[in-house]
């Protein structure tokens, strides 16, 4: 491929890979993650810089021995000296006059015109055993947007577990490309020198490097000029072969390429995560309604239950008074009541039916209040059961996106913000007695809400069901029957007997109505409120849950859209590479 063409594809490749790095940073500050973020920008903004290597080993490893001999300068651009240099990372660069500009106290950059540097970059870092703090700034500024890792042990010990504790840091996050040198060859003996460049490639092989390369060099023999036996002609060859001349540019792509696609695959897998979370999260949330709708039926079953056999007793107490005032309407004792009514007026068939009338009113009081006693406790021990079950279902919640997850850990600590809370409100729904308070249930004397204060939440339960349903019972009871003494006296009631009976039996079931409309509305209505007050303390969770489901959506489709591309790009700069 000729010099121009070559340079006008690699141009051509270079808008398309800014452009790729340029919406997947977008798509990082979508995922509001600011660590992320910081690093796509990184790649993005060193996507004009050289290839670049970053020189890693322990202190006195001689690494920066190594970069002087390897740019063949006479002048020796990293400091070597007695001490170890381990404060400061520093980056070489091509530049007509030789300048050291600080950075930041922990960065220098060196500019040097030596022409290697034209097509590669060098980093030199501290030591992997050294400054430990330092070294999220090496993973963090250097790592990410390097383009070949160059690992330098001392050729006598490359076996220290500080060495490949920092490898595997950043082998297992970037997979990024790496060579291994042993240094300092020239102290070493032969034989022992073939050994442990063996076994270095046999590490590195089991912690998966494919072919690795390791090669070993001496800078003091190089520095002497003994070219022959200083090892960085195999070197030098290796770069000359498969970094510079030309390649370095499209190499440079292939990388920034390959860069996107593991930040690709570590959003992925985190949002794999995410869908298991939400899918989890939408179950358990969906278990909690089925708990809650459970309970709440069976609350409004034993309402209903409670309601039929309060109607049964209304019955069997008012067909008992019906057959009385049938049998007492019969003229034999309407005949007798009148004789005796001439001697006694309290013996007149008037007060024979006021006396009916309260016996009736008696025995409904009695006989409802026994069986309202037992159905309140029923209902009351129900609603307590649903706000129960809801908070067993509650403690069972399972977490897969952890707080500590390196991209969405704040999506994790939202979330975990949010289930705190509602297990709080919840916690705090059982304690309180206003909880289970309704004065739109009550009637308008009633003096429970006075009371609250001297009993538990679930005690308050039975309070405002006692309170509900005596309403109802001293209506009906109280009023059943009245307007029959009025017709009493205004009638003869020989010649009146069907319509007093048809009255009669109007007003019984009138009150049977009453007694079961009020009670079915204000029991229904109680319960159904506290249905809705517990299903209140899940609003942040299903807005939470909504959220979710939107931006996984439409993460994912980018996630999909920027793959495809990265894909493209990858396939062109391979056939590019190959041709060349």
């Amino acid at each position: 491929m000729g010099i121009q063409l070559f340079s006008d594809t690699t141009n051509r490749c270079k808008a398309k890979v800014e452009e790729i790095v340029k919406d997947l940073h977008l798509f990082s500050q979508q995922i509001n993650n600011d660590e992320l973020s910081n690093v796509v920008n990184d790649i993005r903004q060193r996507i004009q810089d050289p290839f670049m290597f970053v020189i890693c080993g322990e202190v006195k490893a001689g690494k920066s021995s190594f970069v002087n001999a390897l740019l063949e300068t006479d002048l020796d651009i990293c400091r070597v000296a007695p001490q170890p240099m381990t404060d400061t990372i520093q980056q070489i660069v091509y530049g007509e006059q030789h300048e050291e500009i600080e950075i930041n106290p922990h960065l220098k950059r060196i500019t040097y015109p030596v022409d290697i540097l034209k097509e590669i970059a060098v980093v030199d870092t501290p030591g992997t055993n050294t400054i430990v703090a330092h070294h999220q700034e090496i993973t963090e500024r250097f790592v990410p947007v390097s383009d070949l890792i160059v690992f330098v042990f001392e050729a006598k010990n490359p076996y220290r577990e500080s060495n490949w504790q920092f490898f595997d840091l950043i082998h297992k996050d970037w997979k990024k490309k790496t060579i291994f040198v042993l240094q300092q060859k020239d102290l070493v003996e032969e034989d022992d020198l073939e050994v442990n460049r063996k076994a270095v490639g046999e590490h590195a092989e089991k912690k998966g490097v494919e072919n690795p390369q390791v090669f070993t060099v001496s800078a003091k023999l190089e520095k002497n000029g003994d070219i022959e036996n200083s090892g960085f002609l195999p070197l030098r060859n290796y770069i000359a072969n498969h970094i510079t001349g030309g390649k370095a540019p499209m190499l440079k792509l292939e990388n920034s390429l390959l860069n996107a696609e593991t930040i690709l695959d570590k959003i992925s897998d985190g949002l794999t995560l995410r869908q298991a979370q939400l899918d989890k999260d939408l179950l358990f949330r969906q278990e909690l309604k089925e708990c809650l709708d459970k309970e709440y039926e069976k609350s409004i079953f034993k309402v209903n239950n409670l309601i039929e056999h309060l109607l049964s007793d209304y019955d069997n107490v008012s067909n008992h008074t019906s057959a009385r005032l049938r049998s007492g309407l019969a003229i034999g004792p309407l005949l007798k009541r009148s004789f005796s009514a001439i001697f006694n007026k309290e013996s007149s068939s008037q007060k024979w039916f006021e006396s009916l009338n309260k016996e009736l009113v008696s025995s409904l009081e009695s006989k409802l209040n026994d069986t309202m006693t037992k159905g309140i406790q029923d209902i009351a021990q129900s609603i307590e059961t649903m706000t129960l079950q809801v908070g067993n279902k509650l403690e069972t919640s399972d977490t897969i996106l952890k707080n500590d997850h390196e991209i969405f850990k704040e999506i994790a600590a939202k979330r975990s913000q949010i289930l705190d809370e509602m297990e709080r409100a919840f916690r705090d729904f059982m304690e309180q007695p206003d909880s289970y308070y309704d004065k739109n249930t009550l009637p308008k004397d009633s003096n429970i809400g006075s009371n609250l204060a001297t009993g538990s939440g679930m005690a308050v339960i039975g309070m405002v069901l006692t309170a509900v349903t005596n309403v109802s019972v001293m209506d009906i009871t109280g009023g059943i029957l009245t307007g029959l003494g009025v017709l009493f006296a205004s009638i003869t009631v020989g010649w009146n007997k069907r319509r007093i009976l048809q009255s009669h039996e109007a007003e019984i079931a009138k009150g049977r109505f009453k007694l079961s409309n009020d009670l079915q509305q204000n029991l229904t209505a109680y319960v159904s409120e506290i249905q809705s007050r517990l299903v209140q303390i899940f609003k942040k969770f299903d807005k939470y849950l909504k959220g979710e489901e939107e931006n996984l959506l439409k993460l994912n489709q980018t996630k999909k859209n920027l793959n495809e591309s990265v894909s493209i790009q990858k396939k062109e700069i391979e056939q590019v590479l190959r041709a060349d």
